[in-house]
């Protein structure tokens, strides 16, 4: 593979990296049979991800049908993929018509959901993360399936734990977590009633230049804003990497299904980072409030054994997101709220 930039100029460079193949998912898609559709394909991972399986395809020499599905509220994301070899279906996932006529294809990865709004829009965000999964399930019972899951279905733990693993118990905080809980009970059940080959990916958070966890803190670094650190510690993984490591699940997919966390290896420091993003910026970092002993954090030896270590350390992240947030480049404007401890979102 050719060295990544030491910056991004733009968002070509930034979309060209995270999307771009391992030799590992290249071999895959030798490798696996039958085309691919993501759903919710027009998310904040969506676009790179499909335009990562396009190109692994294309550097493979095989001839796989990517299949992107969503709204396309967001002007030009449709024109974009399909300009990218991928091909697109417009419709609202919540219409039954709409899931019955897509075609039956034989590897699905489900990226849709609800986190953003939850409060006051408790109902949709139930339909959407409890009621649709049931309905895919369904629909795609002959299929092999990779569904979106989230840390947030474990509770705190102790920063000294190492982190939530697979099967320790869960116990999601507020509504949003419930109904991320509702949505792995309805592809587990789906993948025992039906047989269906199923894996749910727990990541825990997924950061490029536009958007996350570092985005959010170095941009108040740099308005001077002050930083909290209550949630003193979380995990991170370069979206490339996430990516890439979802995809390549497609070959762990089992009955009754997997679970698989998906994170950097570092239990990252809020405080420590906010002050290297100063030092990067040249800016006076202010924090206030005291780091409680337990946050939310995931395990991620398992994945590491499956799939292994991502290939982008935290450092090279941070350099990258400083001198994004410093040029004043565009960002996606959706804070992560990960500082949030009740579950409100």
């Amino acid at each position: 593979m050719k060295a990544y930039p030491n910056y991004f100029a733009d968002e070509s460079q930034l979309e060209e990296a995270l999307s771009r193949p391992t030799p590992s998912l290249i071999r895959m898609m030798e490798e696996i049979e039958g085309d691919l559709l993501l759903l919710g394909v027009s998310g904040k991972i969506g676009v790179s991800m499909a335009r990562m399986a396009k190109r692994a395809c294309s550097e493979a020499g095989v001839n796989k049908r990517i299949i992107g599905v969503a709204r396309f509220s967001e002007k030009g994301q449709r024109v974009f993929l399909e300009d990218s070899g991928v091909e697109t279906i417009k419709g609202n996932l919540l219409d039954i018509n709409f899931i019955k006529s897509l075609p039956e294809i034989e590897n699905v990865i489900y990226l849709a959901g609800m986190k953003f709004g939850t409060e006051g829009n408790e109902s949709f965000t139930w339909a959407m993360n409890s009621f649709l999964p049931g309905l895919i399930a369904e629909k795609f019972k002959k299929s092999r399936m990779v569904a979106f899951s989230t840390g947030c279905v474990y509770p705190l733990v102790k920063i000294s734990s190492g982190g939530s693993r697979e099967m320790d118990i869960l116990e999601p905080i507020g509504e949003y977590a419930q109904s991320c809980l509702g949505r792995e009970r309805l592809f587990e059940y789906g993948s025992i009633k039906n047989g269906t080959p199923t894996v749910l990916i727990r990541l825990n958070y997924a950061v490029e230049m536009r958007y996350g966890v570092l985005v959010d803190i170095a941009t108040k670094v740099h308005n001077q804003d002050s930083i909290d650190l209550t949630m003193g510690y979380v995990n991170v993984i370069w979206q490339g990497d996430a990516n890439e490591m979802v995809l390549r699940s497609l070959q762990h997919c089992e009955s009754p299904a997997e679970h698989l966390n998906i994170s950097g290896s570092n239990l990252v420091s809020v405080a420590e980072v906010a002050k290297k993003f100063g030092t990067l910026m040249g800016k006076e970092v202010k924090l206030h409030g005291t780091e409680s002993d337990s946050a939310l954090l995931v395990n991620v030896t398992k994945s590491i054994e499956l799939l292994g270590k991502p290939s982008i350390g935290l450092d090279q992240v941070i350099e990258w997101t400083a001198t994004w947030i410093r040029s004043n480049k565009r960002l996606l404007g959706k804070s992560t709220h990960f500082e949030v401890r009740d579950g409100k979102y």
